[in-house]
């Protein structure tokens, strides 16, 4: 099956820079913009070789695969959708990324059964919930809950803008914020 221009995402930068990955139709799938992630890893690139990331909400794995590709240490990527986690693994095996874990889940099912005694906590965690269906404040609350990231970890947040009144685990500290038309990018420091 062969995907128009229109459902594939560029890699930005780093071992796999200008592949282009290919992505289902899944409504509400948008994946994050080059110009967004090119400011998110500028923010981060001091910090991204060697981490262990957590991609939730996958959707096309731009921000995973992007992370994987400037050299962090692994990444697990959760979706829903069963086309798109089909796709995320095709991918995987497309770029020969044995240090991505991909697994077909609901985030807060999956955030509920994570388990960080059986697992590293993570030290950079993307959030990009689907839009307009109230999941990040549920995700923030099961993020803190389960002890989900190291020290001095990195959370970043991309939302819509009407979701200024997030509750925040009082260690979480703003680092940046971006706005890109309706789109809110933020960087948070856990310490």
């Amino acid at each position: 099956m062969t995907k128009s221009r229109a459902n594939r995402l560029r890699i930005i930068g780093g071992e796999w820079r200008s592949r282009l990955l290919p992505f289902p139709d899944v409504q509400g799938l948008r994946p994050t913009t080059d110009r967004v992630r090119e400011t998110l890893f500028n923010w981060i690139q001091q910090d991204i070789v060697g981490a262990r990331c957590l991609d939730l909400f996958s959707g096309s794995g731009a921000l995973g695969f992007e992370a994987l590709s400037r050299g962090a240490a692994s990444v697990v990527l959760t979706e829903k959708n069963g086309k798109a986690a089909l796709q995320l693994t095709e991918n995987a095996e497309l770029l020969k990324a044995k240090n991505a874990e991909i697994y077909q889940a609901e985030a807060l099912y999956w955030l509920d059964h994570w388990s960080v005694e059986s697992s590293a906590a993570f030290d950079l965690i993307f959030l990009d919930p689907p839009f307009g269906q109230d999941l990040l404040q549920d995700c923030i609350d099961r993020i803190d809950r389960q002890g989900l990231l190291k020290p001095n970890a990195w959370v970043y947040i991309e939302s819509e803008l009407a979701l200024a009144d997030m509750r925040l685990p009082s260690s979480w500290r703003l680092h940046r914020e971006k706005r890109t038309g309706q789109v809110m990018s933020r960087l948070f420091r856990s310490e």
